[in-house]
């Protein structure tokens, strides 16, 4: 795509994400084109679907009423797969690892009106570790005005493991604030919602082909289920959630939310291990990103 950004009405549609996407990504050959541009997207999405709206605030405990915050994440998302599915990213998407997700709400949307997806992507250099990492940035636009930004870090190329044992984060100290129990379903649940079929999340003998000993929980359901609950307890949306992905959460497991509203950090917990932690901001609240 050139860097003159055509007129909206001339943009392709928001590709959709489902099983299909996920044979295209299995199938997918990694290429490396001497040259080649890291590659940039732009969708239209006509308006939000209200009844998949809907579905997802009662699925995931939301009022009955706004676009949640994580909500956007499922737009973003379907833009961030298409990009890298294009000839121009060097890495396969299947065996990728979403390994961060910061989402900011700029301007609240107006779910009739069409929105304007753009998406750009950084390639880092490797790490120490030799791993490499692919970060996803994506706006959402109407008639001109960024309504969220989402950032997603996937690791792309897996490192060798350092000689350090684990440090305990300050945030496993963080007041418990509410907890639930993932139903064996869940991560099915959440894949008809969002699309995503990674077959990890889905039964015993998907995950198991693929190297997992469980089912595990879609890291963007468990952020959701955490902004949720922070809206619950704080009387007011979400308008940023910045979370590192920290280890897996197998279906069936319960997870627990700790959160200091004072300073804006939060840690969602299995047992004695950390799941994700972060920082999240309300609206009408700072937010520096």
């Amino acid at each position: 795509m050139s860097d003159d950004h055509p007129p909206p009405h001339a943009l392709p549609a928001l590709p959709a994400l489902n099983a299909f996407t996920l044979l295209r990504a299995l199938f997918r050959r990694r290429r490396r084109t001497p040259g080649a541009r890291t590659p940039r997207s732009a969708f239209m999405l006509d308006s939000i679907d209200q009844a998949w709206l809907q579905r997802y605030r009662e699925a995931l405990g939301f009022p009955d009423h706004g676009v949640p915050l994580t909500f956007y994440y499922l737009l973003a998302q379907r833009a961030q797969v298409a990009t890298m599915l294009d000839p121009g990213f060097p890495f396969r998407l299947a065996g990728t690892v979403h390994a961060e997700n910061a989402l900011r709400l700029e301007t609240p949307c107006q779910p009739g009106l069409p929105l304007v997806l753009n998406t750009t992507v950084a390639i880092r250099p490797p790490n120490e570790k030799g791993a490499v990492y692919a970060t996803l940035d994506t706006t959402g636009e109407q008639e001109g005005r960024t309504v969220f930004a989402c950032r997603s870090t996937y690791l792309v190329v897996r490192g060798g493991r350092a000689g350090h044992g684990r440090t305990r984060t300050p945030d496993s100290a963080l007041a418990p604030l509410a907890s639930w129990r993932l139903a064996p379903a869940s991560g099915r649940a959440y894949a008809r919602l969002s699309g995503d079929w990674n077959p990890i999340h889905l039964w015993h003998w998907s995950a198991r082909l693929m190297g997992m000993q469980r089912p595990i929980i879609h890291g963007m359901h468990t952020l959701a289920r955490a902004c949720a609950e922070l809206e619950r307890a704080g009387g007011r949306p979400v308008a940023l959630l910045d979370a590192r992905f920290k280890a897996p959460a197998p279906l069936g497991s319960e997870l627990v939310l700790g959160a200091d509203p004072a300073n804006g950090t939060l840690v969602v917990r299995c047992g004695e291990r950390t799941v994700a932690q972060g920082r999240f901001a309300y609206a009408g609240g700072a937010a520096d990103v």
